[in-house]
């Protein structure tokens, strides 16, 4: 028997409702490239990327590398704090994908003026002399120079007067320890970063995202101190321990036989959504 004329129209409605309330899903948002891909993903990028000289009155001028994203509205900035080897092409990629996102990406060289012949990352022989140099940099020092980029920050013009910090390996700590600053940042994000001592979790008032490799006893060391003291404060810090991942594997995506790939593709859509929550 043929169906009805009337029972194909009822399939027909049912199929299209089906259709309508079928969930739409978002494609997880693209990492930022490994550390051996990030030149050539900056070689390729379609954003407006810009070297900046911040005023400093203490020092030379900092260095910065400036990415915009590609939005008719204003945008929440992204402080990038670079690792213990200062501001490489990998970091400068982790910005150009955070502007992918729709931020505008500010990373500094914290070594603007401390390299030779008063250069900075760039100027420095090798990766251990990038090292020391950071090394060197007081937690004083490192503050003062972020403040400055944050003031500096606040005057881009398509920027809609919110911003949040992001650091990795020593950048991370130095990110956890922006939570304290005054007034806060709308947030902070915390990769495989130390956490402040006793003092300055006392005067941490922003929320703090924060992603540790499983297999980084040195730094995880320091979360359930960090928590206690949070958690007392009612200050959100929200802590995610990656199994098998080591230290820094955002950037080492390929070891750790796929650990740190996978910590990467959990962390990243994380961070992301903490940064559009917070900097909306």
């Amino acid at each position: 028997m043929r169906p009805s004329v009337h029972t194909l129209a009822s399939l027909a409605l049912t199929a299209l409702s089906l259709t309508l309330i079928a969930p739409v899903t978002e494609a997880p948002p693209k990492l930022p490239p490994p550390e051996e891909t990030a030149k050539q993903a900056l070689e390729r990028s379609p954003r407006h990327g810009e070297w900046v000289d911040v005023e400093y009155a203490e020092h030379a001028t900092l260095r910065t590398w400036v990415v915009y994203p590609e939005r008719k509205d204003k945008a929440g900035v992204v402080l990038v704090i670079h690792e213990v080897f200062g501001l490489t092409d990998w970091i400068r990629a982790v910005a150009d994908q955070l502007a992918a996102e729709g931020f505008i990406a500010v990373a500094p060289d914290l070594l603007s003026g401390l390299g030779p012949g008063g250069g900075g990352t760039d100027s420095t022989a090798s990766r251990d002399d990038a090292v020391k140099l950071v090394r060197a940099l007081t937690p004083e020092e490192t503050a003062a120079r972020l403040a400055a980029v944050r003031a500096w920050a606040a005057t881009i013009p398509s920027a809609n007067g919110k911003l949040a910090t992001i650091g990795f390996c020593w950048g991370g700590a130095r990110s956890f320890a922006a939570a304290a600053w005054e007034p806060p940042p709308q947030g902070v994000v915390v990769y495989y970063g130390s956490a402040p001592d006793s003092a300055q979790l006392v005067r941490v008032r922003a929320p703090v995202l924060a992603h540790y490799g499983g297999d980084d006893a040195r730094v995880n060391s320091t979360i359930d101190a960090a928590r206690a003291a949070l958690k007392a404060r009612g200050v959100a810090y929200d802590t995610y321990v990656y199994s098998g991942a080591g230290h820094g594997f955002l950037r080492q995506q390929t070891q750790r036989d796929g650990a740190n790939q996978k910590a990467s593709e959990q962390s990243w859509p994380r961070t992301v959504a903490f940064l559009r929550t917070r900097l909306k």
